[in-house]
């Protein structure tokens, strides 16, 4: 509790945070508006859901910094849902995908995300990079909804109009770029929108502005209210909503504790995956019953926000009150803004977030590691994250899985009683059985055989079945089997399958420590 009372107190990075937190709130509007039709929603649902899910995730979250909101990737999987049924049946899955990251949370399942390996990781962040860079080409093209569906959709801006956006869009890069090694007192990013806008007000540019992106919605509203969602309650409507809620909690928790572990390598820190989990699942749940679409963590703008120097919590804090400020006061500002400017921010964030040391090293590791890293960019591109991940985990687990089914080995010998003994080493499990059975010869070994298991492991039920097998074939043979130096959890895997497998498990000598009952001198000291 101290700890994370620490983290909205300390005043050492405040300057830092709340103007970072003004930044990313800026570069929230334009995506939160596209992806409000991306999902078929007005923007509202979008801004709200930005503002909310900002504000909360940032309270109650488990790694300060990181900053939260509406995504594409969440915005593409409730488009079929809109499209079918309706807005309000988008607010009750966001309830109830809200509820089923709470459920992952309290079973604490956020720690299986220890287990995404580094070229996953790698091309993960790669594919991302691709991705925001993708996404920032419709603003160079016609504002239409049909041109936030993807880049290939919108129709070009005339030329004049092209090459001023490209100019500003430099200017905006070169002040993030250059503005740091003079003054580190504002951040990069707010001074480039600040300078940009003003000087194409000023100047009175013709340049798409967000005004332009609305397409006649105001961005000014009031507060979202309470209200529970105006859907049947019952098992018809869980049928609909429910198959949704699951995809939209994994993707949200996927993208979310992947961004978290990005920050952590970024910050050499390390946040709680489990309660980030708990955040994101409150942060919906109260977004889908003030109606606003959900969302979760954002690569982009969690970077933004690194790249300020915003460190602590209250940076997505200050980020969600913004975008309030901006809904309730300023949105008549806001929508004056040039799209130019947004767009050179998220072009320096693709330049950050892109693993450029990825490419060096690509031949220089194992080729499996290297095909799951571009694997994984592809499929995030062309798919969703959550696709790229599972595929990209499944991959990895296939390649180690093949890689040590190979290091099972044996050394043998007959002692003078004439029993052969197994001196095993390796796993024992689906992919190592065939390895594992090959060892063996049932039809020439003596009478009495001894597996030696000091440097082997069973793991699973397979590697039961091998050992039950193999028993077998001895049995025919007239052979005596016996296992030594089984481990505890081999002890308790076989002692369950007692049914399956018939060995007889040879005790080994149990030693005592004699310590205690020595004397000064050495003696035994008999009671």
């Amino acid at each position: 509790m101290l700890e994370k009372l620490s983290s909205y107190l300390t005043p050492s990075n405040w300057r830092l945070d709340t103007l970072s937190g003004l930044t990313v709130a800026l570069a929230l509007v334009p995506e939160a508006i596209a992806f409000s039709f991306v999902a078929g929603v007005e923007p509202i649902v979008g801004l709200y859901a930005a503002a909310m899910v900002s504000l909360i995730a940032a309270l109650l979250s488990g790694r300060p910094g990181m900053i939260s909101g509406a995504t594409g990737a969440l915005a593409v999987v409730m488009a079929e849902l809109v499209r079918s049924h309706g807005v309000e049946y988008l607010f009750a899955t966001v309830i109830l995908m809200g509820f089923i990251q709470l459920v992952i949370a309290v079973f604490r399942l956020g720690k299986f995300s220890r287990i995404i390996p580094y070229p996953v990781m790698l091309g993960f962040v790669n594919g991302l990079a691709i991705v925001i860079f993708l996404a920032q080409l419709p603003q160079l093209q016609s504002f239409t909804p049909e041109g936030h569906f993807g880049w290939s959709h919108g129709t070009w801006l005339p030329q004049a109009e092209l090459l001023t956006m490209f100019g500003l869009i430099a200017l905006t890069m070169a002040v993030i770029y250059f503005l740091p090694r003079f003054t580190k007192a504002i951040p990069a990013s707010l001074a480039s929108i600040s300078l940009v806008t003003i000087i194409v007000i000023l100047l009175d540019i013709d340049t798409p502005t967000v005004y332009d992106m609305l397409k006649g919605n105001s961005l000014s509203a009031g507060l979202p209210s309470f209200g529970i969602p105006d859907v049947p309650f019952g098992l018809e409507t869980l049928k609909i909503i429910f198959p949704f809620a699951i995809v939209l909690a994994f993707i949200g928790l996927v993208e979310s504790l992947m961004t978290m572990s990005l920050i952590d390598e970024k910050t050499d820190t390390r946040g709680k995956s489990n309660v980030e989990c708990s955040a994101q699942g409150v942060a919906n749940v109260v977004t889908g019953f003030f109606g606003g679409m959900g969302g979760c963590a954002m690569v982009g703008q969690s970077m933004i926000n690194m790249d300020s120097g915003g460190r602590g919590r209250l940076a997505g804090i200050v980020a969600g009150i913004t975008l309030f400020g901006f809904i309730l006061f300023a949105g008549s500002l806001i929508e004056k803004i040039p799209l130019a400017a947004l767009t050179g921010v998220m072009f320096m964030v693709v330049l950050g977030t892109f693993a450029w040391s990825s490419i060096r090293v690509l031949p220089r590791i194992p080729f499996s590691d290297a095909f799951v890293l571009v694997l994984v960019s592809i499929t995030t591109v062309f798919y969703d994250l959550a696709i790229a991940v599972i595929v990209g985990i499944v991959v990895s687990a296939l390649v180690f899985s093949w890689k040590r089914s190979q290091n099972i080995r044996s050394r043998t010998y007959v002692d003078k009683d004439g029993v052969k003994h197994y001196e095993l080493s390796g796993l024992v499990y689906f992919a190592s059985i065939e390895n594992f059975s090959r060892t063996f010869t049932p039809t020439t070994d003596p009478a009495c055989v001894e597996i030696d298991f000091a440097e082997a492991r069973i793991l699973d039920h397979s590697g039961i079945e091998a050992l039950n097998s193999l028993t077998e074939k001895y049995l025919q043979a007239g052979t005596t089997l016996h296992l030594r130096h089984l481990s505890h959890d081999c002890r308790r895997l076989l002692k369950n399958a007692e049914k399956v497998v018939k060995v007889n498990v040879k005790e080994d000598p149990v030693y005592e420590v004699a310590d205690d009952d020595l004397d000064s001198q050495g003696f035994v000291i008999k009671g």
